[in-house]
Protein backbone atom coordinates (compact mmCIF):
# COMPACT_ATOMS: atom_id res chain seq x y z
CA UNK A 1 0.00 0.00 0.00
CA UNK A 2 2.56 2.24 0.09
CA UNK A 3 3.79 2.19 -2.86
CA UNK A 4 3.26 5.38 -4.85
CA UNK A 5 1.11 7.06 -7.29
CA UNK A 6 2.56 7.78 -10.53
CA UNK A 7 1.38 10.65 -12.99
CA UNK A 8 2.63 11.68 -16.01
CA UNK A 9 2.29 14.50 -18.27
CA UNK A 10 4.11 16.24 -21.45
CA UNK A 11 5.54 18.65 -19.17
CA UNK A 12 4.09 20.53 -15.96
CA UNK A 13 0.48 21.18 -16.71
CA UNK A 14 -0.13 17.56 -14.95
CA UNK A 15 0.86 19.20 -11.24
CA UNK A 16 -2.09 20.60 -11.20
CA UNK A 17 -3.71 17.03 -10.52
CA UNK A 18 -0.81 16.09 -8.31
CA UNK A 19 -1.67 19.42 -6.09
CA UNK A 20 -5.15 17.98 -5.59
CA UNK A 21 -3.92 14.45 -5.03
CA UNK A 22 -1.84 15.70 -2.04
CA UNK A 23 -4.50 17.76 -0.93
CA UNK A 24 -7.13 14.82 -0.74
CA UNK A 25 -4.69 12.08 -0.11
CA UNK A 26 -1.90 13.35 2.26
CA UNK A 27 -0.35 9.94 2.87
CA UNK A 28 0.13 9.04 -0.50
CA UNK A 29 3.84 8.89 -1.93
CA UNK A 30 3.45 10.31 -5.70
CA UNK A 31 5.81 9.94 -8.36
CA UNK A 32 5.58 12.72 -11.42
CA UNK A 33 7.10 12.43 -14.84
CA UNK A 34 6.98 15.44 -17.06
CA UNK A 35 8.16 14.71 -20.12
CA UNK A 36 9.63 18.49 -20.89
CA UNK A 37 12.32 17.28 -23.52
CA UNK A 38 9.02 16.11 -25.74
CA UNK A 39 6.51 18.91 -24.98
CA UNK A 40 4.02 19.38 -26.36
CA UNK A 41 2.36 17.04 -27.52
CA UNK A 42 -0.87 18.78 -28.80
CA UNK A 43 0.41 19.80 -31.75
CA UNK A 44 1.94 15.91 -32.70
CA UNK A 45 0.41 13.16 -34.34
CA UNK A 46 -1.36 10.47 -32.68
CA UNK A 47 0.80 7.61 -33.18
CA UNK A 48 3.31 9.94 -31.87
CA UNK A 49 1.62 11.03 -28.75
CA UNK A 50 0.84 6.70 -28.41
CA UNK A 51 4.32 6.18 -28.67
CA UNK A 52 5.20 8.61 -26.04
CA UNK A 53 2.59 7.37 -23.86
CA UNK A 54 3.56 3.92 -23.56
CA UNK A 55 6.92 4.93 -22.90
CA UNK A 56 5.58 7.03 -20.01
CA UNK A 57 4.05 4.28 -18.69
CA UNK A 58 7.01 1.95 -18.98
CA UNK A 59 9.16 4.54 -16.46
CA UNK A 60 6.50 5.12 -14.17
CA UNK A 61 6.74 1.61 -13.43
CA UNK A 62 10.03 0.75 -13.24
CA UNK A 63 9.17 2.88 -10.17
CA UNK A 64 6.99 0.59 -8.37
CA UNK A 65 4.06 2.51 -8.52
CA UNK A 66 0.74 1.26 -8.18
CA UNK A 67 -1.50 3.20 -10.25
CA UNK A 68 -1.14 6.02 -12.96
CA UNK A 69 -2.59 9.15 -13.76
CA UNK A 70 -2.23 10.19 -17.53
CA UNK A 71 -2.77 13.99 -16.34
CA UNK A 72 -2.51 15.66 -19.90
CA UNK A 73 -5.46 15.43 -22.00
CA UNK A 74 -4.45 14.79 -25.07
CA UNK A 75 -2.29 11.57 -24.19
CA UNK A 76 -5.90 10.94 -22.39
CA UNK A 77 -7.96 11.45 -26.16
CA UNK A 78 -5.17 10.08 -28.18
CA UNK A 79 -3.45 7.16 -25.96
CA UNK A 80 -5.72 5.83 -22.55
CA UNK A 81 -7.86 3.29 -24.38
CA UNK A 82 -4.39 1.47 -25.46
CA UNK A 83 -3.02 1.95 -22.47
CA UNK A 84 -5.90 0.24 -20.55
CA UNK A 85 -5.31 -2.84 -23.25
CA UNK A 86 -1.48 -2.86 -22.51
CA UNK A 87 -1.07 -2.76 -19.12
CA UNK A 88 -2.60 -4.97 -16.14
CA UNK A 89 -2.17 -1.65 -13.59
CA UNK A 90 -5.10 0.41 -12.68
CA UNK A 91 -4.88 3.87 -15.02
CA UNK A 92 -6.54 7.14 -15.15
CA UNK A 93 -7.07 9.80 -17.43
CA UNK A 94 -7.98 13.52 -17.15
CA UNK A 95 -11.17 13.62 -19.40
CA UNK A 96 -14.17 11.47 -18.18
CA UNK A 97 -13.74 12.15 -14.49
CA UNK A 98 -14.60 16.30 -15.97
CA UNK A 99 -17.24 14.39 -18.40
CA UNK A 100 -18.72 13.56 -15.89
CA UNK A 101 -19.64 16.31 -13.28
CA UNK A 102 -19.68 18.63 -16.40
CA UNK A 103 -23.07 16.27 -17.16
CA UNK A 104 -24.22 16.11 -13.97
CA UNK A 105 -23.41 20.68 -13.50
CA UNK A 106 -24.93 21.83 -16.47
CA UNK A 107 -28.71 22.57 -16.72
CA UNK A 108 -29.37 24.20 -20.33
CA UNK A 109 -27.61 20.82 -21.75
CA UNK A 110 -24.91 23.23 -23.44
CA UNK A 111 -21.30 22.42 -22.75
CA UNK A 112 -18.24 23.84 -23.89
CA UNK A 113 -14.80 22.43 -23.82
CA UNK A 114 -11.79 24.40 -24.29
CA UNK A 115 -8.40 22.07 -25.01
CA UNK A 116 -5.48 21.74 -27.19
CA UNK A 117 -5.86 21.70 -30.94
CA UNK A 118 -4.75 17.70 -30.99
CA UNK A 119 -7.64 17.14 -27.72
CA UNK A 120 -10.23 18.91 -29.78
CA UNK A 121 -9.68 17.80 -33.32
CA UNK A 122 -9.91 13.92 -31.73
CA UNK A 123 -13.68 14.59 -30.44
CA UNK A 124 -13.00 12.68 -27.60
CA UNK A 125 -15.30 14.99 -24.96
CA UNK A 126 -17.98 15.55 -27.55
CA UNK A 127 -18.53 11.65 -28.44
CA UNK A 128 -18.23 10.73 -24.60
CA UNK A 129 -20.51 13.17 -23.46
CA UNK A 130 -23.28 11.88 -26.27
CA UNK A 131 -22.56 8.48 -25.38
CA UNK A 132 -23.96 9.29 -21.93
CA UNK A 133 -26.78 11.73 -22.98
CA UNK A 134 -27.63 12.43 -26.71
CA UNK A 135 -29.38 15.78 -25.73
CA UNK A 136 -26.51 17.76 -25.00
CA UNK A 137 -24.87 20.26 -27.07
CA UNK A 138 -21.14 20.40 -27.79
CA UNK A 139 -19.00 23.15 -28.36
CA UNK A 140 -15.09 23.60 -28.57
CA UNK A 141 -12.36 25.89 -29.15
CA UNK A 142 -8.97 25.24 -28.89
CA UNK A 143 -6.77 27.18 -27.59
CA UNK A 144 -3.22 27.11 -28.13
CA UNK A 145 -1.74 30.26 -26.77
CA UNK A 146 -2.85 29.56 -23.29
CA UNK A 147 -0.39 27.72 -21.75
CA UNK A 148 3.15 29.61 -22.91
CA UNK A 149 1.01 32.11 -21.26
CA UNK A 150 0.64 30.04 -18.35
CA UNK A 151 4.07 28.74 -17.87
CA UNK A 152 5.13 32.51 -18.21
CA UNK A 153 3.50 33.73 -14.80
CA UNK A 154 1.64 35.53 -16.93
CA UNK A 155 -1.89 34.55 -15.66
CA UNK A 156 -2.57 38.18 -14.38
CA UNK A 157 -1.67 40.05 -17.21
CA UNK A 158 -3.78 42.24 -19.66
CA UNK A 159 -2.24 40.11 -22.60
CA UNK A 160 -4.35 37.09 -21.35
CA UNK A 161 -6.94 38.11 -19.90
CA UNK A 162 -7.54 39.86 -24.16
CA UNK A 163 -6.31 36.78 -25.64
CA UNK A 164 -8.94 34.24 -23.43
CA UNK A 165 -11.39 36.94 -23.95
CA UNK A 166 -11.03 36.47 -28.04
CA UNK A 167 -11.40 32.20 -27.45
CA UNK A 168 -13.92 32.21 -24.80
CA UNK A 169 -16.25 35.35 -26.20
CA UNK A 170 -18.43 32.67 -28.92
CA UNK A 171 -19.70 30.27 -25.70
CA UNK A 172 -21.22 33.26 -24.62
CA UNK A 173 -23.13 33.13 -27.97
CA UNK A 174 -23.41 29.63 -27.60
CA UNK A 175 -24.96 30.19 -23.56
CA UNK A 176 -23.11 27.41 -22.37
CA UNK A 177 -23.48 27.17 -18.63
CA UNK A 178 -20.61 24.84 -18.23
CA UNK A 179 -17.11 24.93 -19.39
CA UNK A 180 -15.14 21.86 -19.34
CA UNK A 181 -11.34 23.02 -18.89
CA UNK A 182 -9.37 20.21 -21.17
CA UNK A 183 -6.03 21.49 -20.15
CA UNK A 184 -4.57 20.96 -16.48
CA UNK A 185 -2.67 24.37 -17.36
CA UNK A 186 -6.43 26.32 -17.33
CA UNK A 187 -7.18 25.75 -13.75
CA UNK A 188 -4.62 28.27 -13.32
CA UNK A 189 -6.90 30.89 -15.26
CA UNK A 190 -9.76 30.44 -13.56
CA UNK A 191 -10.25 33.68 -12.47
CA UNK A 192 -10.10 35.13 -15.96
CA UNK A 193 -12.51 32.56 -17.01
CA UNK A 194 -14.93 33.73 -14.44
CA UNK A 195 -14.01 37.76 -15.60
CA UNK A 196 -15.08 37.01 -19.56
CA UNK A 197 -18.32 34.91 -18.69
CA UNK A 198 -19.21 35.38 -15.70
CA UNK A 199 -20.65 33.82 -12.38
CA UNK A 200 -23.51 31.80 -13.94
CA UNK A 201 -20.99 29.43 -16.06
CA UNK A 202 -19.51 26.73 -14.20
CA UNK A 203 -16.06 25.75 -14.37
CA UNK A 204 -15.67 21.62 -14.38
CA UNK A 205 -11.28 21.35 -13.18
CA UNK A 206 -10.87 18.01 -14.06
CA UNK A 207 -8.03 17.67 -11.99
CA UNK A 208 -10.20 17.53 -8.59
CA UNK A 209 -12.39 14.99 -10.40
CA UNK A 210 -9.37 12.89 -11.37
CA UNK A 211 -8.35 12.86 -7.49
CA UNK A 212 -11.58 11.74 -6.34
CA UNK A 213 -11.95 8.80 -9.01
CA UNK A 214 -7.98 7.77 -8.14
CA UNK A 215 -9.14 7.63 -4.48
CA UNK A 216 -12.17 5.69 -5.33
CA UNK A 217 -9.78 3.20 -7.22
CA UNK A 218 -7.17 2.90 -4.41
CA UNK A 219 -10.24 2.19 -1.90
CA UNK A 220 -12.14 -0.11 -3.93
CA UNK A 221 -8.42 -2.28 -4.97
CA UNK A 222 -7.15 -2.31 -1.67
CA UNK A 223 -4.47 0.35 -1.96
CA UNK A 224 -5.03 3.29 -0.14
CA UNK A 225 -2.46 3.88 2.60
CA UNK A 226 -4.22 5.49 5.64
CA UNK A 227 -0.67 6.04 7.82
CA UNK A 228 1.64 8.99 7.01
CA UNK A 229 5.25 6.94 6.64
CA UNK A 230 7.78 8.95 5.22
CA UNK A 231 5.56 11.10 2.70
CA UNK A 232 8.32 11.75 -0.30
CA UNK A 233 7.25 12.68 -3.84
CA UNK A 234 9.88 12.55 -6.54
CA UNK A 235 9.53 14.56 -9.79
CA UNK A 236 11.48 13.36 -12.68
CA UNK A 237 11.91 15.57 -15.85
CA UNK A 238 13.52 14.55 -19.08
CA UNK A 239 14.89 18.22 -19.79
CA UNK A 240 16.38 21.19 -18.00
CA UNK A 241 15.51 21.00 -14.48
CA UNK A 242 15.67 25.35 -13.41
CA UNK A 243 12.71 26.19 -16.11
CA UNK A 244 10.64 23.28 -14.54
CA UNK A 245 11.10 23.97 -10.89
CA UNK A 246 10.22 27.68 -11.44
CA UNK A 247 7.26 27.24 -13.25
CA UNK A 248 6.48 24.38 -10.52
CA UNK A 249 6.02 26.83 -7.79
CA UNK A 250 3.26 28.62 -9.82
CA UNK A 251 1.50 25.35 -9.88
CA UNK A 252 1.95 23.96 -6.26
CA UNK A 253 2.29 27.28 -4.71
CA UNK A 254 5.21 26.23 -2.85
CA UNK A 255 8.92 25.05 -4.06
CA UNK A 256 9.76 21.26 -5.10
CA UNK A 257 12.06 19.04 -4.04
CA UNK A 258 13.66 15.65 -4.99
CA UNK A 259 13.44 16.97 -8.46
CA UNK A 260 15.70 14.76 -10.86
CA UNK A 261 16.36 14.67 -14.54
CA UNK A 262 16.39 11.16 -16.78
CA UNK A 263 18.04 11.52 -20.22
CA UNK A 264 15.75 8.83 -21.71
CA UNK A 265 12.36 7.24 -20.81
Amino acid sequence: MNRPIGVFDSGIGGLTVVKELIRLLPNEKIVYFGDTARVPYGIKSKQTIVKFSLENILFLLKQDVKTIVVACNTASSAALPILKRHFKIPIIGVITPGIKEAIYATRNKRIGVIATKATINSHTYERQIKRINSSIKVFNQACPLLVPLVEEGWAHQKATYDIASFYLNPFKKSKIDTLILGCTHYPLLKSVFKQILGSRVRLIDSARQVAFQIKEVLTDEGLLNNKKVGVRHIFYVSDELQQFKKVAKIFLGQDIKNLRKVNSV
